[in-house]
C-alpha cells in the first residue's frame, strides 16, 4: 500500500503462533517484516495428533471430504490411495485464478501469517512440517505473489490462497530480497525446500478467510491511525477558523456517554489548550455555535472509533480461528467434521461498515476544507486561502480533488456483502464477497489519507493567515511538521507533490 506506516520493527520479540486471536499490531510488525515468527514444540506435536487422524482414517479406507473425494460439486467422486497427492496439487493447481495487480508484500505475509496461524490451532490434519515450512518462509522474506483479485469469500479466498500455496510447492511467483521469481527459484535462493503435499494438505491450506483479513486488518490499522489524524486535523481547522472549544466540554459528552465521542471530545480539548488564537477572540466572539463539521467532531469521529472498535475485534477474533473444511477433532473419540468456517460472512459485513464510517469521516474532513477556502464563511481568510486571489487559485483545486476522492469514497462504501452469486455448480450457492469488501475498504483508507492531508495542508495555509497569533502548542507542532516539507503558498504552484508530501507524513506516522 502507498503511503502505509508499517516499517520495520526492531528489538521485538518473535511472535509465537500457537493459534490463537493475534491483534493488529501483530499481524501489522510482521507484515513489515520487523518481527519474527517462531512455533513450539507443544504447538507441532498438537498437529502431529491432528496428522494422525488423518492417516488412521487413509488406513482404514474410510471416504473423507477432500482428503479421498473430490470437491465443492465433484465431493462424490472417490479418489484412489495412489492419486491423493495428485489431487491436492491438482486442487492447488487449479484453484490458482487469481487476476489483476499482486497484494503488497505486507499484505501477502499478513496473509502468510495468518494462515501460519490457522495450521497451528491443530485442527486442520497437516504435517507438522507444512507449518514450519510457512514460518520459514516469513522468515528468510519468501513472499508469493497474489494476485488480489478473483475470491468470493467462501469456501474462503480460494484463489488467492491457492497462489501462496503455490509457492510451498515450487511452483507460482514470489517476491525475494526486491527481485519477482519463479516461486521454486526464490524457495531456492532462500534456502528452503518446496514440499510435495500429503492428502487434506492442498485443502488446508485453501480453505479459508485470511485474504480479506490480511489485506482488511491492515487497512483497518491504518484507519485506526487516520482516526486519530482526523482529530488533529480537525483542530487545526478550528484554530484557522477561529473556532470555539466550547462543543467538547466534558459535561456535553458525559450526558450521552458514548465511550468514542468522549475520547475524541478529550483529545480536542488537550489539542487546542493554550492557544493564543482562542484567547485573542473570546470576549468578542458574539457566534453561539461554530458548523456541524467543527462542532460535531466528538460525534462523528468518536462514533467512527466506535465502528473500528468493533471491527477490529471481529478481525482480531477471526485471526486465531480455525477456517478450513472438514476440521479435525483429536482426542479419545477423534473426530473429522465438515462445516462452513471458511464462510466469510463476519468479516464481509464488518469490513463494508468500517467502509462506511470511514467515508463518513472523509466528508466531514472535506466539509472543513470548504470552510477553509471559501470566502463566504471562512472567517476573514483569503479567497482559496490565496494572498492573491484572483491572480492565483490557491487550493481551489485541491478542494476539487478532495470531492473527487469523497465520490469514490461514497461508491465504493456500497456494501459489497449484500451481494451474492452461486458457484462450484450451486454447490457453493451463498457466498460473502468478503474480498471485495477489503479491496474497496483499502482504497477508501487511501482516499481519507489523502482528503485528511489537504485538509492539514489548508489549514496550515489558514494558520499562518492568523500569524502573529499562535494556536494552541500540539497545533503548532503540527503545523511545523507540515512546513518543514511544504512551504507556505505564495505564487501558485502544482499542488499534487505538496499533498503526497503531508500524505506521507501522515503514513509514516510523523504528523
Amino acid at each position: 500500500m502507498s503511503g502505509n506506516r508499517f516499517e520495520s520493527v526492531q528489538g521485538l520479540t518473535p511472535v509465537a503462533l500457537v493459534g490463537e486471536a493475534l491483534t493488529l499490531e501483530t499481524i501489522g510488525q510482521v507484515a513489515a517484516g520487523g518481527r519474527a515468527v517462531v512455533v513450539s514444540a507443544e504447538t507441532l506435536e498438537r498437529l502431529a495428533a491432528s496428522r494422525r487422524v488423518i492417516e488412521e482414517i487413509l488406513a482404514t479406507g474410510q471416504t473423507m471430504y477432500g482428503v479421498n473425494t473430490g470437491f465443492g460439486k465433484l465431493a462424490d467422486v472417490s479418489i484412489p490411495a495412489d492419486k491423493l497427492g495428485q489431487l491436492q496439487t491438482n486442487l492447488v493447481r487449479s484453484h490458482a485464478c487469481g487476476l489483476g495487480e499482486p497484494m503488497s508484500i505486507a499484505e501477502a505475509r499478513g496473509m502468510l501469517l495468518l494462515r501460519a496461524n490457522v495450521l497451528a490451532r491443530g485442527f486442520s490434519g497437516v504435517r507438522p512440517a507444512l507449518l514450519e515450512l510457512l514460518v520459514a518462509m516469513l522468515n528468510c522474506g519468501v513472499t508469493p505473489v497474489i494476485p488480489e483479485r478473483g475470491s468470493v469469500g467462501a469456501s474462503g479466498d480460494l484463489a488467492p490462497l491457492a497462489h501462496l500455496a503455490l509457492v510451498v510447492i515450487g511452483e507460482g511467483e514470489a517476491f525475494y530480497r526486491g527481485r519477482r521469481l519463479p516461486g521454486g527459484e526464490a524457495m531456492r535462493l532462500a534456502g528452503l525446500t518446496p514440499m510435495a503435499l500429503a492428502a487434506k494438505e492442498g485443502l488446508a491450506l485453501l480453505n479459508g478467510t485470511q485474504a480479506m483479513n490480511a489485506v482488511g486488518g491492515l487497512a483497518v490499522l491504518e484507519a485506526i491511525h487516520l482516526a486519530g489524524t482526523a482529530d488533529l486535523a480537525g483542530a487545526m481547522s478550528l484554530e484557522a477558523l477561529m473556532g470555539t472549544p466550547v462543543a467538547f466540554d466534558p459535561r456535553i459528552h458525559e450526558a450521552r456517554p458514548h465511550a468514542g465521542q468522549i475520547a475524541v471530545a478529550q483529545n480536542l480539548i488537550g489539542l487546542l489548550a493554550e492557544s493564543e488564537i482562542r484567547n485573542s477572540h473570546l470576549a468578542n466572539d458574539t457566534r453561539v455555535q461554530d458548523a456541524y463539521c467543527l462542532r460535531c467532531m466528538p460525534q462523528v469521529h468518536g462514533a467512527v472509533r466506535g465502528v473500528l472498535a468493533h471491527v477490529r475485534g471481529i478481525l482480531e477474533t477471526e485471526a486465531g480461528s480455525a477456517t478450513d473444511n472438514p476440521l479435525i477433532f483429536p482426542g479419545d473419540t477423534p473426530a473429522v467434521l465438515s462445516g462452513g468456517n471458511f464462510h466469510g460472512a463476519p468479516l464481509a459485513y464488518a469490513l463494508d461498515y468500517a467502509a462506511i464510517a470511514l467515508t463518513d469521516l472523509a466528508s466531514i474532513s472535506e466539509r472543513r476544507i470548504d470552510r477553509l477556502i471559501n470566502p463566504d464563511i471562512n472567517e476573514g481568510l483569503p479567497a482559496f486561502l490565496s494572498p492573491e486571489a484572483g491572480l492565483s487559485s490557491g487550493y481551489m483545486i485541491a478542494h476539487v480533488a478532495a470531492a473527487a476522492l469523497l465520490n469514490e469514497c461514497k461508491v465504493l462504501s456500497h456494501p459489497s456483502s449484500t451481494d451474492s452469486v452461486p458457484t462450484s455448480g450451486g454447490k457453493e450457492d451463498h457466498v460473502s464477497m468478503g474480498m471485495t469488501g477489503a479491496l474497496k475498504l483499502r482504497r477508501v483508507v487511501e482516499n481519507l489519507r489523502h482528503i485528511l492531508a489537504i485538509e492539514c495542508l489548508c489549514a496550515a495555509q489558514g494558520l499562518d493567515f492568523r500569524l502573529p497569533l499562535r494556536p494552541s502548542r500540539a497545533v503548532a507542532l503540527a503545523h511545523e511538521a507540515i512546513r518543514a516539507v511544504v512551504p507556505h503558498l505564495g505564487e501558485d504552484r502544482v499542488p499534487g507533490p505538496d499533498i503526497e508530501a503531508v500524505a506521507g507524513l501522515i503514513g509514516a506516522g510523523r504528523l
